[in-house]
């Protein structure tokens, strides 16, 4: 039977390496910056992702036409559209997590996502 073998200077490293790799983890994971709220333009072969302070025009090439969608001062919205019913440019300028705009008949989805600390989960509450 053999006794205990006495902790090495390599052991207490390694322990105190995965104890800092989880912390560094869990960091990373939870604490995201205020900034990591974004734009996400889906198209039918595409999709573009931008931060929401990002000064930009993207446009969307669909079945219909080109849809065309703009960011600018944090928030975005269907500048034009090809479609004939024109409800995605009604829909006006979204800029909260979880609002979206689609545009059906081009095959274009806009869509705010991301972490925003001000909102409150509708489902927890």
């Amino acid at each position: 039977m053999k006794g205990k073998r006495p902790i090495k200077i390599t052991d207490i490293v390694i322990i105190l390496l995965a104890f800092g790799l989880t912390g560094f983890s869990a960091f990373s994971a939870y604490l995201k910056p205020e900034h990591a709220i974004r734009v996400m333009i889906q198209g039918q072969t595409e999709t573009w992702i931008f931060p929401m302070e990002a000064e930009e025009t993207v446009s969307v090439r669909g079945p219909l036409g080109t849809t065309v969608i703009k960011i600018h001062e944090k928030q975005a919205w269907v500048e034009s559209s090809p479609c004939t019913n024109q409800t995605c440019v009604a829909s006006g300028h979204i800029k909260t997590r979880g609002t979206w705009v689609a545009c059906l008949p081009n095959n274009v989805f806009l869509l705010i996502e991301g972490n925003d600390a001000s909102i409150v989960d509708t489902v927890a509450w």
